[in-house]
């Protein structure tokens, strides 16, 4: 159990320093890859889940995960709730370690970078025009589902081959950013939204905005797992597959 935690937290804190820092680098003032796009964004989040995935093999990294896999009989239930805490912890760290490889450029923003813009770095807010609880709620949701229901399937095609895992999910991830992702920002993934946010709120930011806690609980924080019952259930039930 305890190497699996680890491979939790460490797996989650790689992906948020990759997912983060990518923030950062189309965001702050004096990156080189300043205002690079949503395209550079996802296509970075995509690369590193595969990176995370060739080197800690088939961690869950995300606790509507976690859930969704002991609901097929892939982890037992007493693995969920240490599972999501080594995760949530794990987006915490990595959000720190993306604060720490660019503490200049933030220094360099202050004043000069809008703050919701610096918020988020770390978490997932839909714009003005697209706030609306309800529907972004159903919005998360719809992702998980595609995107646990999408990993279940490469998991049983995959087999033991984590190279295969490994790109197919990150092919995933950029599908389902680039195509679902432009309301809610995709969270899918607990760790990914709560963990940076908490981050947000520790951290030495100076001029920091409201963290948007209703938000960032309802919609990223339950969601995902309304999505991952669904997946799960579409997955076995519907689609036959077995675990």
């Amino acid at each position: 159990m305890i190497n699996n935690l680890f491979a939790e937290f460490a797996s989650a804190a790689l992906m948020i320093a990759f997912g983060a820092g990518v923030r950062c680098d189309i965001t702050l003032k004096g990156s080189k890859y300043r205002d690079s796009g949503h395209m550079f964004a996802i296509t970075t989040w995509s690369f590193g889940i595969s990176v995370c995935l060739f080197i800690f093999g088939g961690v869950c990294m995300n606790p509507a995960m976690a859930l969704c896999q002991a609901i097929v009989g892939l982890i037992p239930w007493s693995s969920v709730v240490p599972y999501a805490v080594a995760e949530v912890l794990g987006g915490i760290a990595g959000a720190c370690i993306a604060w720490l490889i660019y503490a200049d450029d933030f220094h360099a923003s202050e004043g000069e970078v809008d703050p919701v813009a610096i918020r988020n770095i770390f978490s997932t807010n839909p714009t003005p025009e697209s706030y609306n609880l309800v529907r972004n709620f159903l919005i998360e949701a719809f992702d998980t589902f595609v995107f646990l229901t999408g990993i279940l399937c490469i998991a049983a095609h995959a087999g033991e081959n984590p190279l295969a895992l490994g790109i197919g999910v990150g092919l995933l991830v950029w599908a389902v950013g680039m195509g679902l992702g432009g309301v809610t920002g995709f969270a899918i993934n607990q760790a990914r939204d709560l963990g940076p946010r908490i981050a947000y709120q520790l951290l030495p930011i100076r001029d920091k905005t409201d963290n948007n806690w209703l938000y960032g609980l309802v919609v990223p924080g339950l969601a995902p797992f309304v999505g991952a019952i669904a997946a799960a259930l579409f997955s076995t039930l519907v689609l036959g597959l077995a675990f």
